[in-house]
């Protein structure tokens, strides 16, 4: 294949899985840092460990994982926890047991203490990882020297803010909202949560008639919101998720009972489902992360670190521990992502652009 017909078979499958989000903010890489060919790409195990490919987000993760390691020519699998943390741990060590030093990992942690274990085994078996999203506040990549590449997440609090700002805008400015919380110990699910209260808190005329962790699954997001349908009937104004597959599992429930697109939802993430939700009016906002780029950059840092193209102790800390950018998706920006995202699909990414979308360091 040339590499003008995997870009385009790249684009072709990016469309397919999610609408990604080209935030194409100035390259921080330091020039000249590429891919080395010292050692040849099929000599490396690459894997993404990863929640569930029935999740959207993940779904879209998984395809940007594929998508590079065929950028690199080399062999590739999806390690699926299903949401436990006991069987996403034993996963890797089985990956890494097969694969030794030569294992490239991006890891979405199923549970934030889980990041500790992972990232020891791996520091143990001499490959190399880089974790998104979750890890205890305490755990920092340059205390594992090369093997803990980076950790790399998104403020999820200014995040949960703007979603629920967008949500009271949709509402008329005042009433009653439900929200749905993620996995209580996950860092982004605390983040979030954090930004809906403080817009709570702001905003002073919106009453929280309750908040349930739905474990940012669609199926317990809907009955939980089909039971709120029940016990507050019209006294819910608007509906705040923490991700899109949750927002998708409330409006699920509203269109069983004819309330789509009369009680506003929110979600996060930036799916495909979420995003054409939006467009229909079902939905007033969410925020994209760009799964699919995900996927494939945290194996690309895993990549180049094992390649020798990068030295991670040799980067500055903000390299290795750093918040990128997303990019709220809403009735004022709703046509314009359209056409850019869903009509025509933004170019393939840069996989070499390591830190093109670097935000903020994170403190710690």
């Amino acid at each position: 294949m040339t590499p003008k017909e995997f870009f385009e078979r790249a684009a072709t499958d990016r469309r397919r899985f999610l609408i990604g989000s080209a935030l194409g903010a100035g390259s921080l890489m330091l020039p000249g840092v590429g891919l080395r060919r010292a050692m040849a790409a099929d000599d490396y195990a690459l894997a993404s460990s990863i929640r569930s490919l029935s999740n959207a987000f993940h779904s879209a993760w998984n395809a940007g994982g594929e998508a590079f390691a065929k950028s690199v020519s080399g062999k590739y699998s999806a390690l699926v926890t299903e949401g436990n943390s006991e069987k996403g741990v034993a996963d890797i060590r089985a990956f890494l047991a097969q694969n030794g030093a030569k294992s490239v990992l991006g890891c979405d942690p199923n549970d934030s203490p889980d990041a500790r274990p992972i990232v020891e085994a791996v520091h143990a078996a001499g490959g190399f990882v880089t974790t998104v999203w979750n890890k205890p506040d305490d755990l920092h990549p340059w205390d594992f020297g090369n093997n803990y590449v980076a950790h790399m997440s998104f403020d999820g609090a200014p995040a949960g803010q703007q979603t629920a700002d967008a949500l009271f805008e949709a509402m008329g400015g005042s009433g009653g909202i439900v929200a749905l919380g993620g996995i209580p110990s996950n860092v982004p699910a605390i983040q979030r949560k954090a930004g809906l209260m403080e817009a709570i808190k702001a905003n002073g005329k919106v009453e929280l008639l309750d908040f349930q962790d739905a474990d940012w699954d669609a199926t317990k997001a809907n009955n939980i919101v089909s039971a709120w349908i029940t016990r507050f009937g019209s006294d819910i104004k608007g509906i705040w998720a923490a991700n899109d597959g949750m927002a998708i599992g409330a409006l699920e429930a509203l269109r069983a009972e004819g309330l789509a697109g009369q009680v506003p939802v929110t979600g996060i993430d930036g799916t495909k489902d979420a995003v054409t939700a939006v467009k229909n009016g079902e939905m007033a906002a969410t925020v994209d992360w760009d799964p699919f780029w995900i996927g494939g950059i945290a194996l690309s840092l895993s990549y180049h670190a094992a390649t020798g193209a990068i030295t991670p102790e040799k980067e500055p800390k903000d390299h290795r521990e750093f918040y990128a950018t997303g990019k709220l998706i809403g009735k004022a920006d709703i046509e314009e992502y359209w056409k850019t995202h869903i009509e025509t699909s933004p170019p393939a990414p840069d996989w070499n652009d390591l830190w093109g979308r670097f935000d903020k360091a994170i403190a710690g």
